[in-house]
């Protein structure tokens, strides 16, 4: 998929509106999330989906996301390795994505149970996805994190030299309160 047009951003593209500003964004309501997922998949993105409420330590995460993104047998489940093996998603290896989709989507779901429990895991996972998914816009290929939190408060340190921000239909605090 080449490079966002300008007709993209004068047609308010929901894609195009979730990567404007950054590559990571936050959900609070999961009907939300669920409309945006479902209408990048039927834009041809590859939407892969994860559970992060299911990840008792960062081994687990790392070992979910390999799985999910069919890394290679020699990832060896570290930061530094999904850093090494999430690049080569980005940029469209032989793995990970679909050679023919629009882009990436990958979303977490729950991801403030996992953010409470191991913070420091959790901050540099969204700052290695947010890096490679600039880098891979470089080249006119589409990353993108979708991450919902149940905490409307949640707030992580900018990432991957980017703000990590709420989507713009939550972006005020009054529109993450309880339905």
């Amino acid at each position: 998929m080449a490079a966002f047009t300008t007709d993209a951003e004068l047609n308010a593209d929901l894609d195009f509106r979730l990567m404007a500003n950054t590559f990571v964004t936050l959900f609070r309501r999961q009907n939300l999330l669920e409309e945006c997922t479902t209408w990048l998949d039927k834009h041809g993105y590859q939407v892969t989906s994860l559970d992060a409420a299911a990840w008792s330590s960062e081994g687990d995460l790392l070992r979910s996301i390999g799985a999910a993104l069919d890394f290679p047998d020699y990832y060896g489940r570290s930061l530094d390795a999904f850093n090494d093996c999430f690049g080569d998603v980005a940029s469209y290896a032989s793995y990970g994505i679909a050679p023919e989709a629009t882009g990436l989507v990958l979303v977490f779901t729950d991801f403030d149970t996992f953010a409470a429990a191991h913070p420091e895991s959790a901050q540099t996972v969204l700052d290695i996805i947010a890096d490679n998914a600039r880098r891979a816009a470089l080249f006119g290929r589409r990353v993108m994190c979708l991450v919902h939190s149940s905490d409307p408060q949640i707030e992580f340190a900018p990432i991957g030299a980017m703000s990590v921000m709420w989507n713009d239909t939550e972006g005020l605090d009054a529109s993450r309160r309880a339905d």
